[in-house]
Parts: C-alpha cells; structure tokens; sequence
C-alpha cells in the first residue's frame, strides 16, 4: 500500500461519516466521562451489553481514552455491521529486544484482538530513521538502515508471544513514507502548523530554554500521524508519552476526509527499581527473551507494592481476581504468594508451564541452601576516567537498591556481600574488575566495572 500526499484521500462517502468530531491537536478534547455521559451522546446503532463490556476491556489499566464517546459509537457500529474495527500500536524498532514495558500495550492489543477486532502492529522502519523526540530533551540520535533492520527481524516474533499472529496485520510504515518523496513531504507539512507543533510538551522547554530543535524532529509525529491516514486506523494505542503523535494523527484523518481514529494511552511501567521506567539502559528491565531463571528471580525482586502495578498492567488476571488477591495480602496472607503467582504466570506466557515450574523450584532450592544462582544477570558499569566506585553507587547502578542510600542502609545493617564477604563499611569503593554482588537474600548481580 503506498500514498501520495499530493494526492489526498478521497473523501468520498463512508461508513464513518455519520460521526463528526471537533479539538485542537495538542489540546485534549472534551470528552464526557463514564459511560453514563458517553450514552447521552445519540448514536444510530444500539448500546449492548456486549458494547459495554467491549469498553471495559478497552478502558481495564489504561490512562486515557479519547474521545470515549466516539469510541462507544465505533463499538457499537462494529457490532451491528459485523465489521472489525482497525486497531493500530506503532513500535519503532530503536533495540533489538523488547522487555515487559512494551508488553503492557501489547497486552491491550490483545484484549482487543480477542474480542474480534483487527490488530496492526506497525514497525516504524521509516519513522526509526528519524528517532521519536517524545520525552526528550535533547536530540535523538537517528538509527542506520542497517541498524533498523536488524532489531526489526526480531520485533514481530517476539511480539508474537502476546499477539496471536495468525489473526495480526504486521507493516512496515516505509511501505507508503518512502514513495512520498520530497514533494510528497511538503505536502504533508502542509496540513500542520508549527504553532501547534510547539504546544507540544518537550518541545515547548526545548525551544523556551534555547535548545536546539532539529527540522527533522518536527517530521516525526507528522509520519507517525500519516501512517494512521494510510492505514485508516479507528483506533490507535501508545504509552503516555506518546499522546501529542497520536493526537496529530487524528487530524491528519480529518485532514483526508476520514473519521478520526480515537486514542488509548496506557501507563509507563515502572521498571524494577520502582522508579524509573522500564529501560534496558537503566538496567532495570525484565526482558522478554530473559530466560525462565532470570525473568522469575527478577520478578520476584520486585516491591511488594509494585507487584500490584504488573498485575494491573501485566496480567491476564480479572480485576475482581486482582482485588480478591490484595485484600488476601492485606489480612495476612504473605506477599510472596501473590508474588510467585505472578511470576509463574509471566514466565509461562514467555516459555511454558514447564519452564515456569522449574524456575520456581530453581528459585526456592537456591534461596533455601543460601547458593550464589548459577545464571546471574551481567550488568556492565562504566568508571567514567575514575579508579575506583562506592560500592553502594555501584549496587545502584546494578539496579540492586533504588537509590544509593537504600544501598547504604543494605551495607551497615549487613545486608551485602561482595563476592561472598559481607560489607559494612558504607564508604568501600571497588576498582576495575569483575564482582558477585549480593543484596539482602535474593537480589543478585555479577558486575563489570571498567
């Protein structure tokens, strides 16, 4: 499938023009909340129970739903017509791996996918060579051809342990950008200001604090916007930070004479650390591809507290089963149980029920007998020109403790060991090498300082 931007869309009559929908990109429309306020809005089509529980699923863990009503009529018109709405997650592939923050979209598709409807999941090999500024402050470094296409080999097959590929529609976003061209491109940029460009967040501090801001930065949200366009999506998911793009494109829908998809954001999650987002480059991830050993010990590293945020976003678990759960934990029942559940679970996904039992068994034996696991993750720690690094800096680094006084308190009460020796002197720095870092009774980590 491809476009010329020069040549629009013809805005013939559809099956979506019955729905008319107002709201300044970069502005949040008004949207009624609840679904009571969504029923008020008159819709041709009725609103079955089928419809609202379909809204549930969409509306389970998410951040926001825009335009709610809009979307309760496309459910609606889905149902009565026997036709599928469109659904569309966009990834570009900027790393050859995806961990678990990817999978709390993915999960949704799925939902989605399940109840009938049809997924796209969309790699952005065009969109990668211009590098996404969302939550930047500075410039992102474009990827090379060679680069992109190799982390793209790997992005459909692992999103295919969430999505079932037999019913997923996977593209390319190069099918239609690349044939745009120079005049195609001008086209397009045609249909968007750059006042509305800079309401955008990150480019708002940008430009007030005297940052630069590439031209081609400002390309992006308007590709990301044009594949919606070019795949006449209904619906389009993304993370929060991603709600300025999927904003521009449902104006570029209306734009080209289409109904205007509607957007779902859902969370970041946080990685292990609790703190930041899940980030291969903080070292606070849990890897799809991690094997059944490590993906178990690292969810079981996790704080009590934010187990219930993956089983929130990360479970196939009802809200009720979830609720019924927590008040369990809540009235004694140890944490640990709820924890393991999880755990089995998300390993079972990735790999097997087999798989998943052992790691368990695995996990226990080793924690029990006080053994050093025998597949500790590798974290690599750079000196930066120095000698030497604090012990507790580096057991932060190692995504260990959330931050380097968690880490200290660990090393006076007793709770480090350094290569088999526990440490109790908060100010031990550790030179170029090679380390077994152990915090508390389960966390482990092998070092390499250089």
């Amino acid at each position: 499938m491809s476009f010329q931007a020069e040549t629009p869309v013809p805005k013939s009559p559809s099956p979506h023009s019955e729905v008319a929908v107002t709201g300044l990109v970069g502005r949040a429309p008004a949207e009624p909340s609840g679904l009571s306020a969504a029923h008020e809005t008159a819709s041709p089509y009725p609103i079955s129970a089928g419809v609202e529980a379909a809204m549930a699923v969409a509306k389970r863990g998410a951040d926001e739903l825009l335009v709610e009503a809009d979307f309760l009529r496309k459910l609606a018109r889905s149902e009565a017509r026997g036709q599928a709405l469109r659904i569309k997650l966009g990834l570009d592939p900027t790393a050859p791996d995806l961990h678990l923050g990817h999978t709390v979209v993915l999960n949704k598709m799925r939902q989605l996918q399940d109840l009938g409807h049809t997924v796209i999941f969309l790699i952005g090999d065009f969109t990668a060579m211009i590098g996404d500024p969302s939550g930047r402050n500075a410039t992102r470094p474009p990827l090379t051809r060679e680069q992109i296409e190799a982390n793209a080999k790997t992005y459909f097959e692992q999103a295919s342990l969430v999505l079932d590929p037999q019913k997923t529609e996977i593209r390319y976003n190069s099918e239609w950008s690349d044939p745009l061209g120079a005049r195609g491109m001008i086209q397009l940029a045609s249909r968007y200001t750059l006042a509305r460009m800079l309401e955008r967040d990150d480019f708002t501090k940008r430009f007030k604090s005297n940052t630069p801001i590439s031209v081609h930065e400002l390309l992006y949200p308007l590709m990301q916007g044009y594949d919606s366009v070019a795949l006449k999506a209904d619906l389009e998911l993304g993370g929060t930070d991603q709600k300025f793009n999927l904003l521009v494109g449902r104006e570029l829908q209306r734009e080209y004479g289409q109904e205007p998809q509607c957007i779902l954001t859902m969370p970041l999650l946080e990685g292990l650390d609790g703190v930041e987002k899940m980030s291969k480059s903080k070292n606070n991830y849990v890897g799809i591809t991690d094997s059944p050993a490590e993906m178990f010990g690292k969810l079981m590293s996790i704080s009590d507290s934010l187990m219930w945020r993956y089983f929130l976003l990360l479970s196939s678990l009802s809200l009720q089963a979830i609720e019924a759960l927590r008040a369990e934990c809540d009235q004694g029942r140890n944490p640990k149980d709820a924890k393991v559940m999880l755990a089995l679970e998300l390993v079972t996904r990735f790999h097997d029920a087999q798989s998943a039992s052992q790691a368990l068994i695995d996990f226990e034996s080793r924690f029990r007998d006080g053994a050093v696991p025998d597949d500790l993750p590798d974290r690599h720690i750079s000196l930066d020109g120095a000698k030497t690094l604090g012990l507790a800096q580096a057991i932060k680094a190692a995504g260990l403790c959330a931050s380097s006084s968690e880490a200290i308190r660990n090393i006076e009460q007793g709770g480090v060991k350094l290569d088999g020796e526990k440490m109790s002197d908060r100010n031990q720095h550790i030179g170029p090498g090679s380390y077994v870092v152990q915090v508390g009774k389960r966390k482990f980590a092998r070092i390499h300082l250089a």
